[in-house]
């Protein structure tokens, strides 16, 4: 992720924030400098996804992100990836997903969450395909429920 595609990120991630949290520029920078990765994807159209990636003991802030801080000591966290509309079931997410369940081998797992209350279906479907596991859930202020899922590397 480069300074030009901020952009797309933070247009992207507000097209799909039901599916995440909000983001801003700031809340975007803050999230990069924090990230072990901050990456775009890019297809024959240009930027077609992005993800966030995060290993333990940073400062970062998310409330998802300190609770497997509290969980594992080690650990590699998928704040959030995101594919636009257009490159949705091609393979996108499963190439992202692949690239980083093989660094986070380092880390001895990778982590993240899904909506549960309401569900994100076709993310709960997806992750436990690729054999992640539920390993707590959480209530967030707002009311909505995410599974916190593991998948051991």
């Amino acid at each position: 992720m480069t300074d030009d595609d901020i952009g797309f990120v933070v247009a992207l991630n507000q097209d799909l924030e039901w599916a995440t949290a909000p983001m801003d520029v700031e809340r975007l920078t803050t999230i990069r400098t924090a990230s072990e990765h901050a990456v775009v994807v890019e297809d024959e159209h240009g930027p077609a996804a992005f993800a966030l990636i995060l290993g333990p003991r940073t400062s970062y802030d998310s409330v998802n992100y300190r609770w497997f801080c509290e969980t594992f000591d080690d650990f590699l966290y998928l704040d959030r990836i995101m594919v636009a509309e257009r490159s949705q079931r091609r393979g996108v997410a499963t190439m992202v997903y692949g690239a980083m369940e093989h660094h986070a081998r380092r880390f001895g797992r990778m982590v993240c969450e899904v909506n549960s209350d309401p569900p994100n279906e076709p993310s709960l479907t997806f992750h436990s395909a690729r054999g992640y596991r539920t390993v707590g859930h959480q209530r967030m202020p707002d009311g909505h429920e995410v599974v916190m899922l593991e998948k051991p590397l």
